[in-house]
């Protein structure tokens, strides 16, 4: 590790020593690091919050926020189950390579993978973060006017959307998604801009990690919504290797 990334892995207050696998502690509240501070289009300040209180909602859930994208440089990155992803930097990272190098280690190697809302455009320019996240941010699309829609479940088998009814959103219906990866698709939502189901929730495999993807959560109030906030917990208890 270079002495930038070492001074960086410093300037930070690390957790205490990894615990035990999540496997093997079952009552150990799920480690999730929300990683935040920069969005150009978005109020981080506002959401961060409701988001936090969101996925710690039945205590299952530890979130710690950290305002920095560069934290995810930092080897202590690796002492959390799951990184939930909550910006869009539109401005190259300092140390573009060690984050990328990073995120894609600590999910190939079993750890856990979200990407929430406008972070489908976290990271344009790097090739792979297309197969990271499954469906990212298409710059020549965009999304319907915020409004309210019916979220509808399509595969009501996986361990995330079992048992989960439709549900109300308040929110940006993102037709902006794009990419190739073969994703198992959960929930979709029609939009009116397209008139065709859009992507709301997909996840996948990468490694031995596991993703999920949701473009939900535009502020406070579309995260507050109770289908969107069981949405995220479950989405991040699977990520973890739980049973949601």
């Amino acid at each position: 590790m270079n002495t930038a990334i070492a001074a960086l892995a410093a300037s930070w207050l690390l957790l205490p020593a990894a615990q035990p696998a999540m496997s093997e502690t079952a009552q150990t509240p799920v480690r999730v690091l929300v990683v935040t501070g920069v969005d150009p289009a978005h109020n981080w300040r506002a959401s961060t919050p409701a988001l936090r209180a969101a996925l710690e909602q039945g205590g299952r859930i530890e979130a710690r926020v950290i305002e920095d994208p560069e934290f995810l440089a930092s080897p202590a990155l690796f002492q959390y189950d799951v990184v939930l992803l909550h910006f869009m930097n539109d401005k190259p990272l300092r140390h573009a390579q060690q984050v990328h190098d990073n995120l894609a280690r600590f999910v190939r190697e079993g750890k856990g993978l979200v990407v929430f809302h406008f972070a489908c455009g976290a990271f344009e320019g790097w090739e792979e973060f297309a197969n990271l996240a499954g469906r990212i941010w298409d710059r020549k699309r965009t999304h319907d006017p915020r409004g309210r829609f019916t979220v509808k479940i399509v595969d009501r088998q996986h361990p995330i959307t079992r048992g989960l009814q439709d549900f109300e959103a308040d929110d940006e219906l993102y037709f902006c998604l794009v990419g190739d990866r073969p994703v198992q698709l959960l929930a979709v939502a029609r939009s009116k801009v397209t008139n065709q189901d859009e992507p709301m929730a997909l996840a996948f495999h990468y490694g031995k990690g596991r993703v999920f993807n949701t473009p939900l959560g535009h502020d406070a109030k579309a995260i507050a919504m109770p289908g969107v906030a069981e949405l995220i917990r479950r989405g991040c208890l699977w990520a973890a290797g739980r049973e949601p």
